[in-house]
């Protein structure tokens, strides 16, 4: 399974949830999408263990099977798609989680997050 983990998976990691260090462990890739770095660093900026926090997560994005993912044009006509079908049923997301979800589908890649929100997506495939 190729699994895309949000920022509160990445957190569960560190904290080493057995459940998620399980899952992560039999995923034969994980993608982290570019925003979800982007929280990470930003909560890492405001928290007392900076320079840990950086050096564990440079740790884990140089393991093998480990990728960030950027978006690309197809990723921006996903994310749009969803924009306005959620918008359209009343169930918007926030806009970081929206480029997650895009990434998600235009990959066929399985999203790994505590976030109920992605509920609304049926075509996000989900654990």
């Amino acid at each position: 399974m190729i699994l895309v983990i949000d920022t509160n998976r990445y957190r569960d990691l560190r904290d080493h949830v057995l459940e998620v260090v399980q899952i992560v462990q039999t995923a034969t890739e994980v993608h982290i999408p570019f925003v979800v770095l982007a929280e990470l660093k930003v909560g890492f900026g405001q928290g007392k263990r900076k320079i840990e926090n950086e050096r564990l997560l440079n740790q884990f994005l140089s393991q093998s099977g480990v990728h960030v993912a950027f978006p690309d044009a197809t990723t921006v006509d996903v994310y749009s798609n969803l924009f306005v079908d959620l918008k359209a049923r009343g169930r918007p997301l926030p806009l970081n989680d929206l480029w997650i979800a895009a990434l998600s589908v235009q990959h066929g890649w399985t999203l790994y997050s505590r976030d109920k929100h992605f509920d609304h997506l049926p075509q996000v495939a989900r654990i």
